[in-house]
This record gives C-alpha cells, sequence and structure tokens, in this order.
C-alpha cells in the first residue's frame, strides 16, 4: 500500500479528539483507524437510495380494522384541531 501524506480541512476538533482516542484504545494507527472508517462509511452510502424518491414509490396499505380515521385522528392530536 502505498503511503502518502494527506492534510483535511475543516476537521471538526472534538470529534477528531475523540476520533483519536478511540483509535489509540483500539492500538490503531491514525492511518488505518481512518482507513477502516472510510470504508465502512463507503459501505453505509452503498444501502442509502440516491434519487431521492423513495417516498413517491410508498405505496398505501391497510392497516387493519377500525383504521380508516386513522390519519385524522392523528391530525387532530398533532396540530389541536379538536
Amino acid at each position: 500500500m502505498k503511503k502518502d501524506l494527506i492534510t483535511v480541512r475543516d476537521v471538526d476538533d472534538e470529534v477528531l479528539s475523540i476520533f483519536k482516542a478511540k483509535a489509540a484504545e483500539h492500538k490503531m494507527k491514525m492511518g488505518k483507524a481512518l482507513t477502516e472508517a472510510m470504508r465502512v462509511w463507503i459501505q453505509s452510502k452503498k444501502h442509502q437510495k440516491k434519487d431521492g424518491k423513495i417516498f413517491l414509490r410508498t405505496r398505501p396499505f391497510n392497516w387493519g380494522k377500525n383504521t380508516k380515521k386513522t390519519s385524522s385522528q392523528i391530525d387532530d392530536i398533532l396540530y389541536d384541531n379538536a
């Protein structure tokens, strides 16, 4: 693996401090810990939808007996429409 020196701007000081402490706690060098964190972040992003249209693909479904007014009842509770 090629070793490069990198500089990163706009890293939150508190987050970096905690990250360094966790890396030391696990006896990991910062480069290895960052590489692992980046891999985990990349993997987590692979499972997210990219188009933001997920709600348009959501289909209605039957909630069961006596639930026809549920939406109105929720609105009454949330918006104090009683």
